[in-house]
């Protein structure tokens, strides 16, 4: 796998133990922004169902479920649900459960957003993901995904996220599988520059 694919930190072990939890409570704290933007350029609402693929401690799904949206927070550590669980007030709207972005379980056309923030460079299969999220949403549905710009040939902790060139990579393979009004987009609702690749479900 060369540092040009967009899944180029496919092999990084799963989040486990107390080094997971340390990263899920920094997650917390640093994710605030990237879930503002998503659930602004998704334009989340009360009429929404939202999955959060890769939720990690939940940031994001709290953000659409304030805005009054049915959410499903997915992700494959047991330790980030449960901190996930931990963080969330009691809330009827949110569902947590383990899966990942190759084996989502929920329904066909179940959703009617489907995001996935700083989480779709550690996808095992980018094509099983993309065939998954485009199962699971209505059509008409939106997809998003979003990850921290870097600098190309980054290593390291500063290497997870996305190349320009990385994101226009990712880009034609939702246009491959089948997505439409396919669109790449850099903001900076932080201090760090993000990459979002939108798309919809014909």
């Amino acid at each position: 796998m060369t540092t040009d694919a967009v899944n180029h930190h496919a092999d990084h072990p799963d989040f486990a133990g107390v080094t997971g939890l340390l990263i899920g409570l920094i997650m917390s704290l640093t994710g605030r922004a990237a879930a503002h933007l998503a659930a602004d350029v998704a334009c989340v609402s009360d009429a929404d169902r939202v999955i959060d693929v890769g939720c990690g401690p939940g940031t994001a799904v709290r953000e659409a479920a304030r805005r009054g949206a049915h959410v499903v927070g997915v992700d494959p550590a047991p330790v980030m649900l449960r901190l996930a669980r931990t963080l969330t007030p009691d809330r009827a709207a949110i569902v947590w459960a383990q899966g990942a972005a190759e084996d989502l379980p929920e329904a066909d056309s179940s959703a009617t957003v489907v995001w996935s923030l700083a989480t779709v460079h550690h996808w095992r299969h980018v094509t099983a993901g993309l065939a998954e999220i485009k199962r699971v949403l209505a059509p008409g549905g939106r997809f998003f995904a979003i990850e921290r710009l870097v600098r190309p040939g980054a290593t390291g902790l500063a290497g997870h996220g996305w190349t320009t060139q990385q994101g226009e990579s990712f880009a034609a393979q939702c246009l491959a599988a089948g997505f439409t009004n396919v669109r790449v987009e850099n903001h900076t609702p932080g201090r760090r520059a993000l990459v979002v690749v939108g798309a919809v479900r014909p």
